[in-house]
């Protein structure tokens, strides 16, 4: 039974690979002789430290790959953000943010395009103290994303219901409202029915 000694610090021991014993199967791959005792496939660490190529394409290809991606030095290095769903959801209301509201005009945007933004921030607007009431969101007016906010807007809601009858009526067949039962005409009706049938 080996006795199991207890290292006071760190310590480091190479890996080496087995030698390969007389009774090898058939399917393993014979280890090549270089010479040296150690043996590696390409892709695999060397005694757990990472030895860089020597190629140089691969080398810069390596380099590359570890480079961040940024908008360049005249965007002061501005980094590629990772979309999540809300922050693509809000990109997607700014697209559209000449639909949202009849008063206020854009310059006319690239509609066609479905492509998000890469290099974009996301921030808070902090009004000053001399806007105290005139340009500030109260607590319940501030929700999480731009979404939220627009949905819970009485004036845009109101709005977007009075644009979505004004679409309906415009696309409804003429003769559809004279077939529509109102009121106590629907009394009557079902009185005229019952006596038919």
């Amino acid at each position: 039974m080996p006795e199991n000694k207890s290292l006071i610090g760190t310590s480091w021991e190479p890996k080496l690979p087995l030698i390969a014993s007389t009774k090898a199967s058939t399917s393993q791959k014979p280890l090549p002789s270089s010479g040296s005792t150690l043996w590696r496939p390409e892709t695999e660490l060397v005694d757990g430290l990472f030895v860089p190529p020597k190629d140089p394409k691969k080398l810069n290809k390596l380099m590359k790959k570890q480079l961040k991606d940024t908008a360049g030095t005249s965007w002061f290095d501005m980094p590629a953000q990772t979309i999540t769903p809300e922050l693509k959801k809000d990109l997607q209301i700014l697209k559209l943010r000449s639909v949202i509201d009849p008063k206020r005009h854009y310059k006319k945007a690239d509609f066609k395009s479905k492509a998000l933004p890469k290099y974009f921030q996301v921030g808070t607007v902090i009004e000053s103290a001399s806007e105290f009431f005139s340009g500030r969101l109260t607590k319940k007016e501030r929700k999480a994303t731009l979404a939220d906010e627009l949905l819970s807007d009485n004036y845009l809601g109101d709005y977007r219901k009075r644009k979505v009858r004004e679409i309906e009526k415009e696309h409804n067949v003429a003769g559809v409202e004279k077939w529509k039962i109102k009121g106590k005409q629907s009394l009557k009706r079902k009185k005229e029915r019952r006596v038919v049938v």
